[in-house]
């Protein structure tokens, strides 16, 4: 089921109270559309009942101020889900490594929605509301090969909704995300064939998914994506490998000996390209199986040290 995070940023600017009230309307109405398109649930980091709509202007005061307010609200009511937006994290703390900014402000829905590959939903008050995508600043505590901790920086989008006409881009994606909802490590070899065609599995990553942290679990969802996208695209009669749409790279010499595994016809391979996720030192090894247009993954999991 796809989630709707809520931009508490959006909420308590100054405005007059007609504008407020056509914003508000707007909201209930996309809610209720992204709901009806794919099951969506509402996720906020408070009670929505406490938030002001505009400066001054409090939910309680707007459901009080007519009949229609008051019916809006239980519509918006029926489709609120949880708080605060570290409920529905695969583990409370899976995005402590992890700061999103917006305007040089920490924006914690804005930010849940890009990290849980969500939504983000938005009262269309201000100018930077009324879009259906929001750049956003990362910030990301990540350890390189060496086992150093570093800050890295870099932008990503949001989708986003504050209006009904947002809706229209991101309707195949809500419908596909109901039907694939990926919450576990099971689930993603669960649901491989369907997922990533383009992508082969050793038997032994079962195992690894099965048990994989819950902080890991959307990281690897999103890094497996990315991986299928690049090898869905890829001619290897032109391209010696796919054009990675995330950082891949080998391992050295020294290193090779650790990525050795038994492949599919019984023979031992060397796995030693790898794609990374964090939080710590998150690594998808595999191989090159151009004759297949294919890529062969043997280990999803934490770094490979020389004792495994």
């Amino acid at each position: 089921m796809p989630l709707l995070f809520l931009n508490e940023k959006s909420w308590g600017t100054a405005c007059d109270p007609a504008r407020a009230e056509r914003a508000m309307a707007d909201f209930v109405a996309v809610v209720r559309a992204a709901a009806a398109a794919g099951g969506a649930t509402l996720v906020s980091e408070v009670d929505v009942k406490a938030l002001e709509i505009a400066e001054g202007y409090p939910v309680n005061k707007w459901i009080g101020a007519s009949p229609r307010n008051r019916a809006l609200w239980q519509r918006l009511r029926a489709l609120q889900g949880r708080a605060p937006v570290r409920s529905v994290f695969p583990a409370e703390d899976a995005a402590d490594h992890l700061e999103y900014r917006h305007d040089g402000g920490v924006v914690l829905g804005l930010g849940a929605a890009h990290f849980m590959d969500g939504i983000a939903v938005s009262l269309a008050v201000a100018r930077p509301w009324q879009t259906d995508h929001v750049t956003l600043e990362r910030a990301e505590l990540a350890e390189d090969d060496a086992g150093t901790l570093e800050m890295r920086h870099d932008t990503v989008d949001v989708r986003h909704l504050s209006a009904e006409p947002h809706l229209d881009g991101h309707l195949e994606w809500i419908r596909k995300a109901r039907r694939e909802s990926v919450t576990t490590g099971l689930r993603i070899w669960d649901s491989r064939a369907d997922l990533y065609p383009h992508l082969t599995f050793l038997p032994r990553v079962k195992g690894q998914l099965s048990g994989l942290n819950p902080h890991w679990v959307v990281p690897v969802r999103r890094s497996l994506e990315r991986l299928e996208e690049a090898v869905a695209a890829w001619d290897p009669a032109a391209m010696a490998e796919p054009e990675w749409q995330s950082k891949v790279s080998p391992e050295g010499e020294t290193r090779k000996r650790v990525c050795r595994f038994t492949d599919l016809d019984g023979e031992t391979r060397t796995f030693d390209l790898h794609a990374r996720f964090t939080p710590g030192v998150g690594r998808i090894h595999f191989r090159l199986v151009p004759e297949e247009r294919t890529i062969r993954l043997a280990h999803i999991g934490s770094k490979i040290r020389p004792e495994v």
